[in-house]
């Protein structure tokens, strides 16, 4: 079981930041107040327009609420019972690479906190993991670290995870994906928010492990950043996280053992519902307290290499997201945030679909779609330059500054991209999110560990 090298920190750097931040954000102040002008030159309806667009630019509350979020502390009075909290680590297999599964148990071990127990449950993988779970046994048994390890008919990951915890008696359950490879410290920081008794499941963050292998993996990176580092960290201020991911997430674990047997067989529309199991997970933490992230507890995950692997689990995030946006507006309390930010992220995409046919069908807006569309560009472009500045809060021991500068420059492709391609298959998946069965394990290894480091 070779190690695989890999560190980060989250360093905030708010001060140096803002200073980067404050012209970009200058730069979108002009192209507002130019919107605004051409909107009152416009005939017809421009207040009407300029309502519309203003209404556009508040829906994105949580990108500057998203720069208050700093990692939590354990206060020295709770310190003892954080460190008495017994600790399962959950790791479902199907069919993945074996040295990215063995680097993922390998990072587990090495954690500078100890974990308690770790439970593997192969769900009927076509792979052979043998050397891998010998190493890992041996390597477990030397730390002290009790293991399962369990081989299951292959039902989903939801069952391979209640396979194990239903009846766990740890105090906090970590689910890891068996992909993914932990900073030495990411249990440390991530049982740290445990400390408040109400916190109910902390959300790792996720950082691309395979970033260097094409331009899609590293616009991944770029493309990630609105969720791993903006709307979660803004729901983390307010404590209310809706969606943890499955690569790296801590729960009380008394809230998933009340969830065994409704969790695993969820139905929509009288469909089995087996996508989007962090969210549910995440859902039913929210139903019993807060939620929140951890920046400071970090993973690192393969991702799509592929075009085709990469459209096929945007769309699957995309359908069970919409089916728990449901779930929310139903069941969240109607004064409360969760049920507000999920109205205003719908809002949000009716005006982003709605203003372009406006300024197409009314002809005094079509005489100036031009000018527009360029001051609208203008001021999409600040945006996705604020939010890339989100990626200097973390430094990684396999990232050179000129490396993460040029990340830093995909930010306008990252725009056309969410644009041209993930804004009409959102569009597409919230219209046939009822088909929530058409998804599926991989049938073969998809992406393999070798090539990202």
């Amino acid at each position: 079981m070779e190690p695989v090298n890999l560190a980060a920190r989250y360093a905030g750097r708010g001060k140096l930041l803002l200073l980067g931040a404050l012209p970009i954000a200058a730069y979108a102040a002009w192209g507002v107040a130019h919107l605004a002008a051409l909107a009152g030159a416009i005939g017809g309806r421009p207040y009407d327009m300029s309502v519309a667009w203003l209404a556009s630019f508040l829906l994105l509350w949580w990108m500057p609420l998203s720069w208050f979020e700093r990692p939590v502390r354990i206060p020295s009075g709770r310190r003892g019972q954080v460190n008495a909290l017994r600790v399962t680590v959950q790791i479902p297999v199907y069919n993945e690479d074996p040295q990215a599964l063995s680097a993922c148990l390998r990072s587990v071990l090495t954690q500078s906190r100890r974990v308690n127990r770790v439970r593997v449950v192969d769900d009927g993988s076509a792979v052979s993991y043998d050397d891998v779970r010998r190493e890992f046994e041996a390597q477990a048994a030397a730390r002290g670290i009790e293991t399962t390890w369990d081989r299951t008919v292959n039902r989903g990951k939801r069952f391979a995870q209640m396979h194990v915890l239903a009846q766990d008696d740890a105090d906090i359950f970590l689910t890891l994906d068996s992909d993914s490879v932990l900073d030495r410290h990411a249990v440390k920081e991530g049982l740290a928010p445990f400390a408040d008794p109400k916190v109910r499941s902390v959300a790792g963050h996720v950082l691309v492990l395979n970033r260097t292998a094409n331009l899609l993996t590293r616009l991944t990176c770029v493309l990630y950043l609105p969720f791993t580092r903006g709307l979660r960290s803004a729901q983390s201020v307010l404590r209310r996280v809706t969606i943890n991911s499955g690569t790296l997430a801590f729960y009380r674990a008394n809230v998933v053992r009340r969830c065994a047997g409704a969790y695993e067989n969820e139905h929509f529309r009288g469909r089995p519902m087996q996508m989007n199991d962090d969210s549910m997970l995440t859902f039913y933490a929210l139903l019993a307290g807060n939620t929140v992230h951890q920046p400071s507890s970090l993973v690192f995950t393969l991702v799509p290499e592929r075009v085709s692997h990469y459209a096929n689990q945007q769309l699957r995030w995309m359908r069970g997201t919409t089916v728990r946006h449901l779930w929310w507006l139903r069941y969240m309390p109607l004064t409360g945030v969760v049920f507000w930010t999920t109205v205003s992220e719908y809002l949000h995409l009716l005006l982003a679909l709605a203003i372009p046919v406006v300024l197409i069908a009314d002809p005094a807006c079509r005489a100036h779609v031009g000018e527009v569309s360029l001051a609208a560009a203008q001021i999409g472009l600040a945006m996705n330059y604020l939010m890339a500045l989100r990626l200097f809060t973390v430094r990684r021991n396999d990232e050179s500054t000129g490396a993460l500068l040029l990340a830093f420059a995909l930010a306008p492709l990252a725009s056309l991209w969410r644009l041209l391609v993930l804004r009409p298959m959102y569009v597409y998946a919230v219209l046939t999110c009822w088909r929530v069965n058409r998804w599926g394990t991989r049938g073969a290894v998809e992406v393999s560990l070798t090539a990202a480091v």
